[in-house]
């Protein structure tokens, strides 16, 4: 099949390509020194509070909040251009019948790629960002009512650029504290940070292989034997519009000190996206990987030979094995979000693709054959196109936020009557000058 947003995707890999590298011979290719000032290179940005025009059952204050990590582009005559500027996070929030926007700009870094709470042992917690070009990992806390950063992590690759490129937060060693493991670009560096009894961050390198991008970070327990595995998503270098891209997804059991095994060999084809959890309800993890298209020719003339498939894999499953639950008609697929969007008990799972739109899954009688899949929205696109299944308002049912950055939208649905309902909550004027790399919830309070 021919894909007809071969325009829109060039587009992006555009902006990608100078968001994640930086411009020739420009400061963004040379990440800054870490003894940089920090706390006078961020600004902080409060924007009015935005009423969206309907409200499905919305209350007016919600005890949590979305963090939407960003890269953004410098707009020239009210067009996008390619040239990238600082790192962008913004935290919403809704209080008083409003959503409310607060923007935290880094200039140490040009992209944010993701962004989440963290709670270090025996300090106030904050929120933990992770830098590309330069690559830092940082920790933002309130003081005197501005948010400020403390660097837990910054290094050079040794390679072309250095990225902080995913991250999950969970006690890897059994003893109470809460680790960082990190997937870096792009000298596939993986690495665990751990608090030491001083309170400083130590970061320990558990693997490292020469031009090798790791996409992605994910922590469970296959095996079911109560010890955390680390899985994570090396590939060879991304390659804009080309037909092939080897890749794996590779698990580390850092406890016992279980260096880099294959779970699943993708092949001339790779992943940028995987979850793992028990989303069947047995009881036991499993692992979901979004394999990327293969395919033929560039530019107008691309055709996807083989689409988007979602495998599953269980503790038990050959890395060579292929158990497709679900393929999707398109050549990306960078999120997948799981939780219950209408209150039975259930999980479902929606997949987020680069130009078709949102699809629905739910697993069926065997939830190791194919699943039920429907397609919820097909005017929703982006590059990254985040979306985060998650409860907001705590009625126990969770609702669907989405970047539709080819729209320029910031998305909510909730299920009514079997149904997605769809408000807008966020809107830019030029749907380009941002692409939104990751949507995670934290607590208001914070």
């Amino acid at each position: 099949m021919r894909d007809h947003a071969a325009t829109r995707f060039g587009l992006w890999a555009l902006f990608f390509l100078f968001a994640c590298q930086g411009e020739k011979a420009g400061p963004a290719e040379t990440p800054p020194t870490a003894q940089a000032p920090e706390a006078r290179e961020t600004t902080t940005i409060e924007e009015p509070a935005v009423k969206p025009p309907t409200t499905q059952g919305l209350p007016d204050s919600l005890p949590n909040g979305l963090l939407l990590a960003y890269s953004q582009f410098e707009v020239v005559n009210g067009k996008a251009t390619a040239k990238p500027g600082p790192a962008r996070l913004e935290i919403l929030t809704r209080e008083g019948g409003a959503w409310k926007t607060e923007v935290i700009e880094d200039p140490q870094s040009n992209v944010f790629h993701k962004a989440m709470p963290l709670k270090p042992r025996g300090q106030a917690p904050g929120f933990l960002t992770l830098g590309g070009s330069g690559a830092y990992v940082k920790l933002w806390r309130p003081e005197k009512g501005k948010l400020e950063p403390t660097t837990l992590w910054q290094a050079e690759f040794g390679g072309k650029f250095s990225r902080m490129r995913d991250a999950e937060v969970a006690d890897l060693y059994g003893d109470g504290t809460p680790d960082i493991a990190v997937a870096t670009h792009d000298q596939g560096v993986v690495a665990i940070l751990r608090q030491r009894p001083n309170n400083k961050w130590k970061a320990v390198r558990i693997d490292q292989k020469k031009d090798t991008f790791v996409h992605e970070i994910e922590i469970g327990d296959l095996d079911g034997d109560g010890v955390l595995e680390v899985y994570a998503t090396p590939s060879d270098p991304n390659k804009l519009d080309a037909e092939a891209q080897h890749g794996k997804v590779v698990r580390y059991v850092p406890k016992k000190k279980e260096g880099r095994t294959v779970v699943a060999d993708l092949g001339n084809r790779h992943a940028k996206e995987i979850y793992v959890g028990d989303v069947d309800g047995d009881g036991t993890d499993e692992l979901y990987v979004a394999v990327e298209a293969l395919t033929k020719g560039r530019g107008a003339n691309l055709e996807i030979i083989e689409p988007v498939e979602i495998r599953r894999y269980d503790a038990d499953t050959p890395p060579d094995a292929k158990v497709v639950i679900a393929t999707i008609p398109d050549r990306l697929s960078r999120f997948l979000t799981v939780g219950d969007v209408d209150g039975d008990g259930k999980k479902e799972m929606v997949i987020a693709s680069f130009s078709k739109g949102l699809w629905l899954l739910r697993p069926g009688k065997d939830p190791k054959s194919e699943w039920g899949i429907e397609n919820i929205d097909r005017d929703s696109g982006g590059f990254e196109h985040a979306a985060l299944l998650t409860d907001l308002d705590g009625d126990g049912i969770d609702e669907l936020y989405v970047a539709a950055d080819n729209q320029g939208e910031l998305r909510r649905y909730v299920w009514v009557h079997g149904r997605p309902k769809r408000e807008v909550i966020q809107k830019r004027d030029i749907p380009m000058s941002q692409m939104t790399w990751n949507i995670s919830r934290a607590p208001t309070a914070l």
